[in-house]
């Protein structure tokens, strides 16, 4: 079963986490199962970017973005090759490591110094 690395983040995930991640669900799913509460404004629907992150590892096992994704990405802060919405990305096999960006449309906030 694939895991799921969380690296720290001030606000959702402080000590950074590693688990078991669910197959065939979407890493906000198994991230919000975690009490990482990632913000998910539509309800994970593709209809905001709000729950945008960055997938550092495993970025290929994952399932491929759809143009809706793709579109609603160029809306998002500071978007990277690597970036993905975490409602539309399915965790496949192997394992994962994402970052939560420090901004969002809905959490802006100073990078730290």
């Amino acid at each position: 079963m694939a895991k799921i690395t969380v690296l720290p983040h001030p606000e959702y995930c402080p000590e950074g986490k590693t688990f078991e991640a669910q197959p065939d669900r979407s890493i906000c799913h198994n991230l919000h199962k975690q009490d990482i509460d990632i913000d998910s404004a539509c309800g994970g629907v593709c209809a905001c970017t709000t729950c945008h992150i960055y997938v550092q590892k495993g970025y290929n096992s994952l399932s491929e973005p759809e143009e809706i994704e793709e579109d609603m990405l160029d809306q998002a802060w500071g978007l990277k090759p690597n970036s993905r919405l975490s409602c539309q990305a399915i965790v496949g096999d192997e394992d994962i490591v994402v970052e939560i960006p420090i901004y969002s449309l809905n959490l802006a906030k100073e990078p730290p110094h």
